[in-house]
């Protein structure tokens, strides 16, 4: 951590970092120290906080730090610490960990909006970016410190950081650079400006799935009807609301993807017309007969636009005969992948944070895998993409691959 007024931050980044299950060292530059003391650290962490540069224990301790890292963030970056890693300066323990350091880095920068704007840090940091592949992380665009106003200089938040922390652990090369399109969540289909047809998805699976590729390294964007989860840290999201919306998105952008996972529950029917004014049961009396007209089917028509080596990946939801059902679907759409699961099942399905799902493929049987948390199932399945990638060689689309990111060489835990 280096010195700003968004320092107080930095203390619930080290503490939700530290919940995880992660091991942290902070530490502090001397300027750091007038904005937080080294007690509230030790306090969250567990750890003693650093801030001596010449202290060695077996070994200089920049090196020490340097080599055990799995990653380091600097958080909040100052104009000035942005300069002195770009220039190579070796000045404080920060600095001189950096140079060490060959695990991925991630910086946060957070200064005054006109600092930030100035082209010799906007220099300083395209050199860190470009040519030594730390993440740049922010700033965000907010209210400054008291009497600056607002713009971008603002660190963002801690939640943020741990999703980009995440993504510096979790970077596979298999997945890096790749474009992944997914689907996600309901789609609504209007009767009239009020009432709609629809469904108890809430998107869950699909969002969990975006976020676990993005992890990984890949550009990710979630085509996603009406939900109320948070958007995913890192992916573009195109909001839809009805099936035709939806196959408009996808169609549009799957010719471009390397994997395409559809794990939106699609309303298969929508209405022949829907009213311009709010039907009433004055009117309409005891019963209403509405005329449906079929969707498109978004995995089966856009088949013929995926791209040449591309995996895809579908879902069935099924109150019945769940393989029986599943293996038509895997074979009708073209699927390399299906993931089914049974909606009656307790823990599975709609509305609930687990899920319990068997992964069929055309050739082998059907694996069936223990109930798991939603993120949890995600990563499963993208484990099994990761084995259709690297048998098909598929390579990643022209110019998507970073150039000299460590973070590609490091490690591939996920948290």
């Amino acid at each position: 951590m280096t010195g700003g007024v968004a320092a107080y931050k930095t203390v619930q980044l080290a503490r939700d970092l530290t919940r995880l299950g992660a091991v942290v060292d902070v530490a502090l530059t001397e300027s750091a120290q007038r904005f937080v003391t080294a007690l509230s650290f030790e306090a969250v962490t567990g750890r003693k906080t650093l801030t001596d540069m010449f202290s060695a224990e077996g070994s200089a301790l920049h090196v020490r730090l340097g080599r055990e890292a799995d990653v380091v963030c600097v958080a909040p970056a100052t104009a000035d610490l942005v300069a002195r890693a770009a220039h190579g300066r070796a000045s404080d323990l920060i600095t001189t960990t950096l140079l060490v350091t060959r695990a991925p880095v991630v910086l946060c920068p957070a200064m005054n909006d006109r600092m930030y704007a100035h082209p010799q840090v906007q220099a300083n940091l395209a050199h860190l970016s470009d040519a030594l592949g730390y993440g740049i992380v922010g700033p965000a665009v907010g209210p400054l410190a008291v009497g600056e106003g607002e713009g971008p200089g603002r660190m963002v938040e801690t939640s943020e950081i741990v999703a980009h922390i995440g993504r510096a652990l979790g970077r596979d090369p298999d997945w890096s650079g790749r474009r992944v399109l997914v689907t996600a969540g309901p789609t609504r289909e209007a009767l009239d400006p009020v009432r709609y047809l629809g469904n108890r998805s809430s998107g869950r699976m699909g969002y969990a799935l975006a976020a676990a590729a993005w992890r990984r390294g890949a550009d990710v964007t979630l085509v996603s009807g009406p939900s109320p989860l948070e958007p995913p840290i890192g992916v573009e999201l195109v909001r839809v609301e009805s099936a035709r919306e939806m196959f408009a998105a996808v169609e549009e952008r799957i010719g471009e993807a390397d994997i395409a996972l559809f794990a939106a529950a699609v309303a298969d029917y929508r209405a022949s017309e829907a009213r311009d004014d709010k039907m009433k049961r004055s009117d309409t009396g005891r019963e209403l007969t509405l005329s449906l007209v079929a969707n498109p089917d978004i995995a089966g028509d856009t088949k013929p636009l995926r791209r040449e080596g591309s995996v895809t990946v579908g879902f069935a939801l099924e109150t019945s005969n769940l393989l029986e059902n599943a293996e038509k679907k895997l074979a009708a759409k073209g699927f390399d992948l299906l993931v089914a699961n049974d909606a009656t099942e307790e823990g599975a399905g709609f509305e609930v944070e687990t899920n319990r799902v068997t992964i069929l493929t055309a050739d082998a049987p059907p694996e069936k895998l223990p109930i798991a948390s939603k993120d949890a199932v995600a990563e499963e399945i993208l484990d099994r993409v990761t084995g259709r990638l690297t048998g098909r060689g598929a390579a990643a689309a022209p110019g998507r691959a970073t150039a000299p990111d460590r973070a590609t060489t490091r490690s591939t835990h996920r948290p």
